[in-house]
């Protein structure tokens, strides 16, 4: 059970798919109140798919909360398809869904690779974005996504064993190149045990304590499918952003009511990012939680999160 300190549990008044093309269907869900403050949630991954919790962290009577999975993840479909599959796309698609609601602006919400999407998003359309509520900063470096493959062995040694030991050893020098050959051939004997390894090693990281719940989630076979094989495949091209774009862009959004959130203990997006986004937008402001990991569900950063959209409330 989930702390208190998360709206009631509600269920969305409205959902439906949005055809994108010949290849992806997207689904989305709206709950709250609604004639109330447009809200977007964007999960991480990319491609974790969102869940009802992800609802909680807004005050049902004031926001009308969108909630979407993005291609391939989730409950659109097909699971995994990284076809037609990338960062641009995905700004479209959330320009088409503004549009498919009547949305004139909204607040834009994201943590992990959901910080990645709102940042792109709103230097892409500045004029959509009421605020912006970004937590577990990654900008998509190719220091960031070596990390993952490879520094996280330096905190979580025994995880990273069990994420390497998934592919034979003559192949570990290049774990992208090895998981992406297992994580899309189309035997489920070679691609689940793949997927379950690449999620289960990032769900193991991302808790400041150990948390089983969060890596029996992880390691669920839709959750994990849809992960490793979208997340293999924005990192082999590097998010589809050129490097360092999102902080070049910072000028475009200076003028958004803004808000970083950062676990001092973020094994997967580790703290020296945002800190270097706080440096370069010191118009946002900068909240570091000093007991959590990277998990949006670790006690004090959902109650930052909620004190955000809270504080929010009052911006047009």
């Amino acid at each position: 059970m989930l702390a208190q300190d998360l709206f009631s549990p509600i269920e969305p008044y409205d959902s439906g798919r949005l055809e994108l093309d010949d290849t992806h269907s997207m689904y989305w869900e709206v709950s709250g109140n609604p004639t109330g403050r447009p809200v977007v949630f964007l999960h991480g991954g990319p491609g974790a798919g969102a869940g009802p919790d992800h609802r909680r962290f807004f005050d049902p009577r004031h926001y009308r909360i969108v909630v979407f999975d993005q291609r391939g993840a989730g409950r659109s479909t097909p699971l995994g398809a990284v076809e037609n599959n990338s960062t641009q796309h995905l700004i479209a698609d959330m320009e088409r869904l503004r549009d498919h609601l009547g949305i004139m602006r909204w607040h834009v919400f994201g943590g992990s690779w959901g910080s990645t999407l709102a940042l792109a998003y709103a230097q892409a359309h500045p004029e959509r974005v009421s605020a912006l509520v970004v937590r577990g900063i990654f900008l998509g470096s190719r220091a960031e996504i070596d990390w993952f493959l490879f520094g996280m062995a330096r905190v979580f040694p025994e995880n990273w064993r069990n994420f390497a030991a998934a592919v034979p050893e003559d192949e570990r020098g290049d774990l992208m190149a090895a998981y992406r050959k297992r994580l899309f051939d189309p035997d489920p004997k070679v691609h689940l045990p793949a997927a379950r390894a690449w999620s289960v090693y990032e769900g193991s990281c991302s808790t400041l304590l150990p948390s089983p719940q969060t890596v029996a989630a992880f390691g669920e076979e839709r959750h994990a499918l849809g992960l490793s094989r979208i997340e293999a495949h924005y990192f082999e091209n590097h998010v589809f952003l050129e490097e360092d774009a999102l902080m070049k862009g910072l000028d475009r959004i200076r003028n958004i009511p803004a808000v970083i959130i950062q676990g001092r203990y973020d094994m997967v997006c580790p703290i020296a990012t945002a800190d270097a986004l706080h440096r370069a937008w010191p118009e946002a402001d900068y909240l570091v939680v000093p007991d959590a990991g990277h998990s949006a569900m670790e006690p004090g950063i959902r109650r930052a999160l909620v004190a955000a959209t809270e504080r929010f409330k009052g911006v047009e």
